[in-house]
């Protein structure tokens, strides 16, 4: 089973050589890594360049943003399933790619919906994701996994299509509604905790953040035709605060 990774960057010297040794040190060796540059000013190259041995296809060259570049090496893709490791993020060991090639060997599903840890710059653990809870019906009041935790089968993207340039902060929430609700796939909790991500990030912080990601869930939802409460969405910050005491 090949599994093809997808590291999407752009300007990202400082953190990408993390990223690239916790590829190079996976136990698994049918990977297929793909790394997809916006055309870096800095020397991300050169780092590229460095580590040639385990990349496997690489581009650099202007793009519409996040979602286009991973469409880009989705497209790139010949692997069986596929993969996003954001360039300032890590596997968090190194078995994480073996750990899902045989839980996808083992479950014929289209895709596993794992686990990730959140870490701060000072590299102390903060939070971890888990999505043992989870279910596509939550998508509905606007949770969603973590994406970096989530592997699909690569022809997914051929039958349902890839992540929609109009979403600023959440083409990644629309495709997930696209792949679960609409179509429903099959899938199951892998219960492996993918990925270490440093927090913060486009999405994850500020008033205007949270407002225009819950626009763009409701908007992922009306696009997909499925019914939702648009109260609910806004207030799903509440709903975590009261998961969140329900486990304390």
């Amino acid at each position: 089973m090949k599994i093809s990774i997808i590291t999407v960057c752009y300007n990202s010297a400082k953190t990408i050589e993390k990223t690239f040794k916790s590829v190079e040190n996976q136990t698994y060796n049918n990977i297929e890594y793909i790394v997809v540059d916006g055309g870096s000013k800095d020397t991300t190259l050169e780092i590229v360049e460095k580590y040639e041995k385990i990349v496997s296809k690489s581009v650099s060259e202007p793009d519409k943003g996040l979602y286009d570049a991973m469409n880009k090496g989705i497209k790139m893709a010949t692997g069986d399933l596929v993969g996003i490791l954001n360039s300032d993020d890590i596997f968090t060991d190194d078995h994480v790619l073996e750990n899902i090639a045989n839980f996808h060997l083992q479950n014929n599903v289209d895709a596993s919906v794992g686990n990730i840890i959140q870490f701060n710059e000072e590299g102390k653990t903060v939070r971890k994701y888990s999505a043992k809870n989870w279910n596509p019906e939550k998508l509905k009041i606007g949770f969603m996994p973590a994406h970096p935790a989530i592997f699909f089968k690569r022809e997914l993207f051929d039958k349902f299509g890839d992540y929609h340039l109009d979403f600023k902060i959440g083409a990644d929430y629309e495709l997930i509604t696209r792949f679960f609700l609409q179509h429903n796939i099959s899938w199951k909790f892998s219960d492996i905790t993918t990925t270490s991500m440093l927090i913060g990030g486009v999405s994850s912080s500020g008033f205007s953040s949270y407002q225009l990601i819950s626009k763009e869930i409701k908007k992922a939802l009306s696009r997909n035709n499925i019914k939702f409460s648009y109260l609910k969405v806004q207030l799903r910050g509440f709903w975590k605060i009261i998961g969140f005491l329900k486990k304390k």
